[in-house]
């Protein structure tokens, strides 16, 4: 009989104390989960009928409560029962009605019905007792269960891309939205892991030359019961519970533990694809919330161990995310628990990165976000982690989180300045032409100093959180009634410009003008220093009908509508265009800095050289001078500094970039000295609805520089 089946008495060993979470080695499962605050913990093994076998863990060793069943096997559902101190005043608050999840949980079963059961409080007082005990009104059923899965699978020959940063073009994604409604997925696909690896989706991603998908959150979430009484979702899911397990929905295989061998045959089909697999991870808190929020897991196990607890009164949580809590980066245990986590999606899931969401919160030792923190010093020195793409979001919402610039060495960021500067560029802010130099160039005042290169700026100018890139050239306001908040939620100041008309309109030229500036924002992006990011849909114009904070909204309004690759297969044939050409020319990637400086003795050649519309180089009156939308670059080719992987030279065309962001023609003088070029062939324009130009310039010619447009003019001669 099963161990978890009424009657049975499992035969219990003593266990170890690591690897912790429940860990099946081919023969039994060795059970292990943490808790300082603790008295007794017992597991529960949770059978078919619903009813629970429960054991006492007497085996403890460094505050780790651990035993060995050798009769238990994948598809066992379980969980745990803390018994110990409640008291919130102290941050204690112990509660064995609560079945817990376990924290290193791989696998997850069944659904949160949020009554009473889910709490340790009285809802209807809505207010946390500091003394006496909890409502004492069991979780089991009103709570998901803890899965054993098999560790097992055939990775077969699977290698890891392994794609330089300089190299690197990521596509930012969501498994639903992505495939929900993609009409060559079969619908039993659709909005899964399996959907997301199906040939449809990686022939549109190799056919954009994109070498990395950053999934947006796929660790075990849950949805609030807010939104669920809304009849909303947490679509977008940055509210985890399960930092080892992908999360269920997601998975076309519904079998307990499914979803594990769904996501590892998918990231196998995009390394086969030359793919890299980079997860948005959200280490910063958890979805118990704050201390009026269900006990799940940690809240449980370990308050005042895994979280930030308000100093003078641990009732209550520090909350640098908005969402409640914070989680306690600065206990070892809890640091631990996101390593191994990391760790366990390198080794065994086979994941190719992380992008930290909120990251400034793990650096945060106690009020201040410090770069030198614990959590640094684990990932510099962690031999698999640290050998994996590291992005971070370098910024909360605490004091001092804004942090852009100032991670360590081994981390790239979200440049948020590149974002901010782009979309100043093209709506025609005034006085941005210096701040624009700088982020086309790769922001070397934010990374040089920390021997960082071009590459660790993740150059992006929408993303998930926010417009779409169709939304920020059609909207000057959020439009965002649909998430139930009178409007009141998202980014109000979005450096947004409608072009003339808020939300959709049939005059031609105005879409024709939203057309062009899309493309001037790609092309930007892609002629960049740096390491470019593509929303999902972008590339085909989606909209969100000006809705920029669709976190909810789990609709046709936030997935991705296929239908618009023959709408604007004009826009995606641009960006299919503009990508490729920055993989063929090695002078938009760069490994390091632009100098400026002659390259080589006894001559003028530069590796970089900016000009004025007379074809002269700037000099620094004409930085502050009224030249802000109009302004060339002169790239040159043959200055290339870093060498390729096999230590050869990097030669490459020289270029000449002429940006107009002036809603007026801009005569342009190709420059007359010799080093740059007596002869100029245009090989892009945005003012084209596919970037298609061949015309010929020679130095000393004028070029008639269309409004708001980018042309792209390559040294012939």
């Amino acid at each position: 009989m099963p161990p978890s089946e009424p009657g049975s008495v499992p035969t219990v060993w003593p266990g170890a104390s690591y690897p912790l979470g429940a860990t099946y080695d081919g023969a039994g499962t060795n059970f292990s989960l943490f808790s300082e605050v603790a008295d007794r913990v017992e597991l529960c093994l949770i059978g078919k009928d619903g009813r629970e076998h429960r054991i006492d863990l007497d085996e403890v060793d460094g505050y780790v409560w651990h035993c060995y069943l050798p009769t238990v096997t994948p598809g066992q559902r379980y969980g745990f029962r803390v018994h110990g101190p409640w008291s919130p005043s102290s941050g204690h608050r112990c509660d064995p009605s609560k079945l817990l999840l376990d924290p290193y949980g791989k696998s997850f079963h069944g659904e949160f019905d949020f009554t009473q059961a889910l709490f340790s409080y009285d809802l209807d007082a809505d207010d946390l007792a500091s003394g006496g005990v909890p409502p004492q009104v069991d979780s089991l059923g009103s709570t998901m269960t803890s899965v054993v899965i098999n560790p097992f699978f055939q990775w077969g020959s699977d290698r890891a891309p392994r794609t330089p940063y300089h190299e690197t073009v990521i596509y930012e994604a969501h498994v639903k939205g992505m495939t929900q409604v993609h009409p060559g997925i079969p619908q039993e696909l659709r909005g899964t892991y399996a959907g997301l690896a199906h040939p449809a989706i990686i022939d549109h991603l190799k056919s954009l030359n994109v070498t990395a998908i950053e999934l947006m959150p796929v660790h075990q979430f849950l949805h609030d019961h807010r939104l669920l009484q809304l009849d909303l979702q947490n679509y977008w899911g940055y509210n985890t519970f399960g930092f080892f397990a992908p999360h269920s929905q997601y998975a076309a295989n519904k079998h307990a533990g499914g979803a594990v061998a769904e996501f590892k045959t998918m990231v196998r089909a995009f390394h086969e694809a030359g793919i890299e697999v980079i997860l948005d991870v959200v280490y910063n808190h958890t979805a118990e919330g704050n201390h009026l929020g269900p006990t799940i897991n940690f809240r449980g196990i370990d308050n005042a161990a895994y979280y930030r607890l308000l100093d003078g009164d641990n009732r209550y949580y520090k909350d640098f995310t908005g969402t409640g809590n914070s989680l306690n980066a600065r206990h070892p245990h809890t640091l631990q628990l996101i390593m191994d986590s990391l760790r366990y999606w390198v080794l065994d899931m086979h994941v190719d990165g992380f992008r930290f969401d909120l990251a400034a919160t793990l650096a945060r030792e106690f009020y201040d976000v410090d770069r030198l923190s614990a959590f640094f010093d684990l990932v510099q020195q962690d031999p698999v982690v640290s050998q994996v793409k590291l992005i971070a979001e370098p910024w909360d919402i605490g004091e001092g989180g804004y942090q852009v610039g100032n991670f360590p060495g081994l981390w790239t960021e979200w440049n948020g300045k590149y974002r901010d500067t782009v979309r100043d560029y093209w709506r025609g802010e005034p006085a941005t032409l210096g701040e624009f130099a700088s982020r086309l160039t790769g922001s070397s005042d934010l990374y040089e100093a920390t021997g960082r290169r071009p590459s660790a700026s993740i150059n992006f100018v929408t993303c998930h959180d926010g417009f779409t890139l169709n939304d920020l050239v059609s909207y000057n306001e959020k439009h965002n009634a649909a998430n139930g908040e009178d409007n009141r939620d998202g980014e109000s100041h979005n450096r947004s410009w409608n072009c003339g008309v808020e939300g959709p309109t049939d005059d031609p030229q105005i879409l024709a003008l939203r057309g062009k500036q899309m493309r001037n924002i790609l092309a930007t992006l892609m002629l960049s220093q740096g390491t470019p990011m593509i929303a999902h849909g972008d590339e085909i114009g989606r909209t969100q009908q000006g809705n920029n904070n669709v976190y909810c909204q789990d609709s046709e309004l936030s997935w991705m509508d296929w239908s618009l690759c023959e709408t604007n297969g004009d826009l995606l044939e641009f960006t299919r265009k503009v990508v490729k050409f920055r993989k063929t020319h090695p002078v938009f990637r760069r490994r390091r800095f632009f100098e400026g400086k002659p390259i080589r003795t006894g001559t003028e050649a530069r590796d970089i050289a900016w000009l004025t519309p007379a074809g002269k180089e700037m000099d620094p009156e004409d930085w502050e001078t009224g030249l802000g939308q109009c302004v060339a670059v002169f790239l040159n080719g043959q200055a290339i500094p870093a060498p390729n992987e096999r230590g050869e030279r990097v030669v490459d065309d020289s270029f000449l970039l002429c940006f107009n962001s002036h809603d007026e023609v801009q005569d342009f003088v190709a420059p007359r000295s010799d080093y740059y070029a007596k002869e100029w062939t245009a090989d892009l324009d945005t003012a084209d609805p596919t970037g298609s130009t061949d015309f010929v310039v020679s130095a000393g010619e004028k070029i008639s520089l269309q409004p708001h447009s980018v042309l792209v003019l390559r040294k012939t001669a």
